[in-house]
Formats: C-alpha cells, sequence, structure tokens
C-alpha cells in the first residue's frame, strides 16, 4: 500500500538465532581469554624484569641502585604496552558483559530478551563499526591501579633502601641526594625526576579512577557497552 511504514521491528528470535547468538557469545568470550593472558603476560614481564634489578641492586653493599633506575623505563615501555593490549581486551570484554545483561540473563529471568529495547542494535552497530570503548589514558589509569600501582611501590622503596642502607646506613638527608648522584646528574635532579614519575602516574591513575566513578553514575542501564 502507498504510502505505508514498512518498516518490521522483530520482538522475538527463533531457535536458530538464538543458537548463532550464543556460539556469537563462545567467540567472544574465547577472544577476551586470550587478550586476559595476553595482559598477564606483559605483567609477568615487569614482574620478572624488576625481580632482576632487585637482585642486581641488592647483590652486595657496593652494588650500584643504577638497575632500579633503569628498571622504571621498561616497567613503563610495559605499562604501555599492557594498556594497548587492555584497550582491545575490553572490546571482548564489553560484548560479553552486553549480552550477559541485555541476552542471557533477561532469558533466564522472565524468558524475554526485550529486544524492544534495542540492546541488540547497539550490538550490530559495534560489529559493523568496530571502536575502543576506553581510551588509552583510561587504559593507562587502569592497569596501573589493578597491578602496576604495586609494582611501582616495590621499585620505589627498594630504591630509596639501597640508598639508605649501602653501603652503610643513612645519616642524614643531605647523604641520601648524594648516594642518588648518578654521574653528572646531581642527586636532586635524580630524586626530582623519580618523584615526577611516581606523580604522573599517581594522577593519572586517580583520573581514571574519577572517570570510571563518573561514568557509572551517569550511564544507564541500555546507553553504551563501554
Amino acid at each position: 500500500m502507498e504510502g505505508a511504514d514498512t518498516t518490521v521491528t522483530r520482538k522475538s528470535l527463533n531457535a536458530a538465532e538464538v543458537g548463532a547468538l550464543a556460539h556469537l557469545y563462545r567467540g567472544e568470550v574465547y577472544r577476551s581469554t586470550i587478550w586476559r593472558t595476553r595482559l598477564d603476560t606483559t605483567t609477568n614481564w615487569a614482574v620478572v624484569t624488576l625481580g632482576i634489578a632487585l637482585s642486581i641492586a641488592f647483590s652486595s653493599p657496593a652494588a650500584s641502585a643504577l638497575p632500579l633506575v633503569l628498571v622504571g623505563v621498561l616497567v613503563f615501555f610495559f605499562l604501555m604496552l599492557e594498556a594497548r593490549r587492555y584497550r582491545y581486551f575490553n572490546v571482548w570484554r564489553a560484548r560479553c558483559r552486553w549480552m550477559e545483561t541485555h541476552f542471557f540473563a533477561p532469558m533466564l529471568h522472565d524468558g524475554d530478551i526485550h529486544l524492544e529495547d534495542g540492546w541488540q542494535k547497539q550490538l550490530a552497530e559495534d560489529y559493523w563499526r568496530p571502536r575502543y570503548h576506553v581510551s588509552m589514558w583510561v587504559a593507562l589509569g587502569r592497569r596501573i591501579r589493578r597491578n602496576y600501582f604495586w609494582i611501582l611501590l616495590i621499585q620505589t622503596l627498594a630504591y630509596l633502601g639501597k640508598l639508605a642502607v649501602h653501603p652503610l646506613p643513612l645519616l642524614d638527608a643531605a647523604q641520601l641526594v648524594e648516594r642518588a648522584t648518578i654521574g653528572p646528574l646531581p642527586g636532586w635532579v635524580v630524586l626530582a625526576a623519580g618523584a615526577t614519575y611516581c606523580g604522573a602516574l599517581g594522577a593519572i591513575a586517580a583520573w581514571s579512577w574519577r572517570d570510571d566513578a563518573r561514568r557509572a553514575r551517569m550511564r544507564a542501564p541500555a546507553s553504551s557497552m563501554g
């Protein structure tokens, strides 16, 4: 009929389509598991590298604290690599969580998957136009909060402890600054750079925590997959 609305809004899925969606969920779980393993691998690299630096620095009272400084460069590299991997992992995780909350949970709860809510359209959009669901800054902050805070804390305490006890226990703060000297770099410059490094990563972690809390407050149940 001329002028009639031909748009059809689907209210149900047949058995074959439900089965296909279940297989799709299994595939997304598999991909998220693979990327989760890659995240753990990067963290393990950072832990092992820090362990080697600790072994070298504390091997003898005369050993230099420089390895504990240089390992910070490697830890930061691993952190950047892990944040990049986390952005990929979060794509698959978000899709799995979306299907769990909008497909499986309603089906188990009342036998109705509520296609009228339009959740399946958002999932389709994510497949048509794949995108990251979090920024690099958010990913960095989350990885710092989950894992790298403890790695950086151990590195910092070990470095300060090395300066404090080797080759002899400290007598005053001036001696700490003197021991922190690296080649032509004065000790205060090295300590200031270390404080800036830790402070910057701490600020990123705090910002991402506040951003996650803000988005959790603002996010409607069916508004976003992030």
